[in-house]
């Protein structure tokens, strides 16, 4: 997986690419926490996202927690929204189409 920041004022966005499975969701934990405190809010871009695992889920809740929920996730696969919804996270978190 890889992930591509950008930033605009306090707001961060993380495009992640590709598979994120046990080997490679602390790919995502370790770039949120690269993030400074002037970031207000995250949105997790998952337009590139083919795959996630259970380790990639308690990446997106772990980003939640640590962001106080400012955390939106937008162009969410079919397949991860299902996901999402069958651990009733869909009604936990921001997700845009």
């Amino acid at each position: 997986m890889t992930i591509e920041k950008t930033v605009n004022g306090n707001c961060a966005v993380l495009s992640l690419n590709g598979w994120m499975d046990t080997e490679n969701a602390p790919k995502l934990a370790a770039a949120v926490d690269e993030l400074g405190p002037e970031i207000e809010s995250l949105v997790l871009d998952m337009s590139g996202l083919e795959y996630t695992s259970s380790a990639g889920i308690r990446q997106i809740v772990a980003s939640y927690k640590r962001m106080n929920g400012a955390l939106t996730l937008k162009n969410v696969s079919p397949l991860v929204r299902d996901v999402l919804g069958e651990m009733g996270l869909d009604k936990k978190l921001h997700i845009e189409s």
